[in-house]
């Protein structure tokens, strides 16, 4: 039986989680997927000379993996003081300066995690880029399921980046923030597709 917890959850009006935990299991989902055609290869005589690369990979998948699934509720955390912030009043001018400078504290978080959740997924797409490549072939699918998936979750959570940095009042922080999301973006866009169509090609003989 399938725990579907999470997606309960994902599914109510309760703001957390959200598009940035979402984003975060669906690259646990792509480091996983990963994993298993690194499993399915360990141990065969055909993989025999990439099997200790194979192990390494999987090690670092499993700290992936578990990080994403960290990032799901350091996510919702990062939300929580937002929230607040954007319900403090703001009838007087003392409170709209003091709902300005927690909204403001409470944005650099904001990003900083979606972006985490983007870093760690973009980085999937290199797992999964080696296994669909010296992997087993029977799980080349498999690999590139992972690579998509990784792809669309590094985009997703862009998304989460790119809102709060459109209300930060300190510009040079929100560029920087953007520039790197931008520059993940490109990467996992290059890297996701180059392996979708290696994958393609392989099975589509």
């Amino acid at each position: 039986m399938i725990d579907t917890t999470f997606l309960n959850e994902l599914s109510t009006k309760a703001p957390t989680p959200g598009g940035g935990g979402a984003s975060a299991y669906a690259g646990a989902l792509a480091a996983a997927l990963s994993s298993m055609v690194g499993n399915l290869t360990t141990g065969k005589k055909t993989y025999a000379a990439v099997e200790d690369q194979v192990q390494e990979r999987l090690a670092v998948l499993e700290d992936m993996r578990a990080k994403l699934v960290s990032l799901i509720d350091a996510d919702a955390e990062a939300f929580k003081p937002l929230a607040a912030s954007y319900g403090m009043p703001s009838g007087t001018e003392e409170e709209k300066a003091a709902k300005n400078a927690a909204l403001q504290a409470a944005l650099t978080d904001a990003c900083a995690v979606p972006l985490q959740i983007m870093e760690v997924c973009a980085a999937v797409i290199d797992q999964a880029d080696f296994l669909a490549h010296n992997g087993s072939k029977l799980a080349v699918s498999d690999a590139g399921a992972s690579a998509i998936l990784a792809r669309a979750a590094t985009r997703a959570a862009s998304l989460n980046v790119f809102i709060n940095t459109g209300s930060m009042a300190d510009r040079e922080k929100a560029a920087a923030f953007e520039q790197k999301a931008d520059e993940l973006i490109a990467v996992a866009d290059k890297k996701g597709q180059l392996v979708a169509d290696f994958v393609m090609a392989a099975i589509r003989k």
